[in-house]
């Protein structure tokens, strides 16, 4: 069985890459000591800009490994676009909060006050995922992933992380917090770009 390094300690992402990777032959194995090496700041301007820097700078630490490093998030039309980049510490633009990363429930806190915003049928967003592809600090390769939605202005579901309780899949009339993680696999952004990344490390 091939093995993928993927550099991340988020549980959610490495459960959201293993329900994708099922079906093929492939073990998704966090990247070793990742703790213990310096954290890469995610200052880029677009998700593939920090997929591509998060990619590069920990593959540094794995010499003639592969390493695959994702940055996501979800953009709301009606609000601009936003979180976008800002996914993961959307809270932290409270001006009493700390600009770091905030956790699942402040963020869903802030975007349902936002939301409730705008008309029910201007409620439209996205999941956007990007995954680069690194060897020795440098991009091989990079794979983008959508997933259309809408956004509810009440959490339903118990699965998933981040925002998968308030963006609703119409095509299967649930969140994604309501799927399990292969079938999550099967709609999501992180799900559509690992795919494209499977089919090309097939042949890699």
């Amino acid at each position: 069985m091939k093995r993928v390094l993927v550099a991340t300690s988020n549980a959610g992402k490495i459960r959201d890459f293993a329900g994708a990777a099922s079906r093929f032959e492939v073990e998704i194995v966090p990247l070793p000591n990742l703790a213990s090496f310096p954290a890469v700041v995610e200052d880029q301007e677009t998700f593939e800009g920090n997929a591509r820097k998060k990619a590069e700078a920990y593959s540094r630490h794995i010499s003639g490994e592969l390493v695959i490093a994702d940055d996501s998030g979800l953009e709301v039309d009606a609000l601009g676009g936003a979180p976008g980049v800002h996914s993961a510490r959307y809270a932290a633009d409270e001006p009493h909060a700390a600009k770091a990363n905030t956790d699942d429930d402040a963020n869903n806190a802030k975007l349902i006050r936002e939301v409730k915003r705008v008309p029910p049928e201007e409620r439209n967003g996205r999941f956007v995922c990007w995954i680069a592809v690194a060897r020795d600090g440098k991009t091989l390769t990079v794979f983008e992933g959508k997933a259309e939605g809408v956004i509810l202005e009440e959490p339903r579901g118990a699965n998933g992380f981040g925002y998968d309780p308030l963006f609703y899949f119409p095509q299967i009339h649930k969140t994604f917090a309501e799927l399990s993680a292969e079938e999550k696999a099967k709609y999501s952004h992180r799900g559509a770009a690992f795919g494209k990344f499977l089919e090309w490390y097939k042949s890699f």
